[in-house]
This record gives structure tokens, C-alpha cells and sequence, in this order.
């Protein structure tokens, strides 16, 4: 992303914090994690990463946000890439239909991955588009990727699908489960793959976090990992 677009989206940002803080919250969390894992891959090689993200959400539904993680995946795919960053920005509207119970929540998010590259080099940056409904303890979340996905040569199309659960079975404390499939256009399913999870968290008072999850999938060569997670909300 370039520092102009960066310097207008950030203005923009502000914009919509200052114009509707009377109807609106801002809210983000920092996060240190033993293994950043998407969709049930590693995006630094195992190792640690430092994350963080700031939300502003209004009182009708419509938020925008940026999320952002340290990684190495492309930099370890390729010693002349030096991007050692994946920075989120998304907007969507979410809300619940009537008194039903059930949520729903449709976007679009946009992940970038600053840095120099070689010529030639595929670039990672990905927009799709999503659409969540939830009830209870339980959701589902779709999405739909309108460019390459992550850098794949003629992936446009490609989806994934997510289900989880997440209960609360004592105050403060939640058992978290998922399960996905990320489906690779263009690849004749060869890349398409599995992924699943299964963990346990525990919140406190003070913004504090506490995670705990191991995971897994179905591509070859890639064993199931555990991570552990310290977060503080603000």
C-alpha cells in the first residue's frame, strides 16, 4: 500500500471516528500469539507474531476496520521478497434479524502485504467479499475472493467456508471449535484443502485474554500445531 493511500485511508478513518462518536464505538485488542495461523496454515513458520487491530462500529450496523500481524511466509517462499507484514482493512454491516436471534453480517475485506519484490513475483494482496449469519453458540461465514487469491496465478473465484461454535461454559471461560474449506479456483482442487480447531479461552476483567487451540488440516506434509495466545482489548 502506498504512503498516499495509506495517509487517505487513515484520514478517512478519523473522519468517520470524529463524525459519529456520539452513535458510534471504537474498540481493537494486541495480541501476542505463539503461531499466527489463517485458515489452518502458519503464516510465520511456527513461530511467534505480534498482532493488532482498531474497529469503529456505529450504532446502525456499519463498521470499518484494520487488523494487522507480523508473518514470514513470503519472505521464507522467496529470500528476494522482504515483506515481513499482512495488513487488513475491511468495512461491512452487521446486525440481527428482528428478535429471532439470529445475526448476520456481510463485507468486504482487503489484505495487503507491503514490501519489495522481485520482477515477476506474483503479489499476495487479496480483496474478498463475505457474508456471516450466526445464532446461539453457533456461525458460519462465507468468502468470495474477486482477485487472486494470495498470490495463486488465475485463483479469482476461489471461497472458503467456515463454521464455529463458541460456548460459554462458565463465566469467563469458552470452548471454541471450527471447521473450514478453502476451495482454490483454478487449481482443478488440487489446492483446495481442509482445516479444523479446536480450544479453550479465558477472559478477565481487565481486557486480558488468554487462548488456547490446537489445529490441524488435510494438506500433506503439514502436521497439526497447538498455539497459545495473550490478548488485551481496549
Amino acid at each position: 500500500m502506498s504512503s498516499r493511500k495509506h495517509a487517505s485511508a487513515t484520514l478517512l478513518f478519523l473522519c468517520l471516528v470524529s463524525a459519529g462518536a456520539a452513535h458510534a464505538e471504537v474498540s481493537g485488542s494486541i495480541t501476542l500469539t505463539s503461531d499466527y495461523l489463517f485458515r489452518g496454515v502458519t503464516q510465520t513458520d511456527e513461530k511467534p507474531a505480534l498482532q493488532g487491530g482498531i474497529e469503529w462500529a456505529h450504532d446502525s450496523g456499519f463498521y470499518v476496520g484494520t487488523w494487522g500481524s507480523s508473518i514470514s511466509w513470503l519472505a521464507d517462499s522467496d529470500p528476494d521478497v522482504s515483506s515481513q507484514l499482512e495488513l487488513d482493512g475491511y468495512l461491512g454491516w452487521r446486525g440481527e434479524f428482528g428478535d429471532s436471534g439470529f445475526g448476520y453480517d456481510v463485507g468486504a475485506v482487503r489484505y495487503w502485504y507491503p514490501g519489495s519484490y522481485p520482477a515477476g513475483f506474483d503479489k499476495a494482496d487479496t480483496t474478498e467479499l463475505y457474508v456471516g449469519v450466526s445464532w446461539n453458540i453457533l456461525s458460519a461465514t462465507y468468502s468470495y475472493a474477486v482477485t487472486d487469491l494470495f498470490g495463486i496465478p488465475d485463483s479469482d473465484g476461489s471461497s472458503n467456508l467456515d463454521l464455529g461454535v463458541g460456548w460459554e461454559f462458565a463465566p469467563g471461560w469458552t470452548l471454541d471449535g471450527a471447521v473450514g474449506k478453502q476451495w482454490v479456483s483454478g487449481s482443478g482442487g488440487t489446492a483446495s484443502y481442509a482445516f479444523w480447531s479446536l480450544g479453550v479461552g479465558k477472559s478477565f476483567d481487565n481486557g486480558f485474554g488468554l487462548a488456547l487451540a490446537w489445529n490441524d488440516n488435510d494438506i500433506d506434509g503439514l502436521d497439526d500445531t497447538i498455539n497459545f495466545a495473550v490478548t488485551k482489548s481496549f
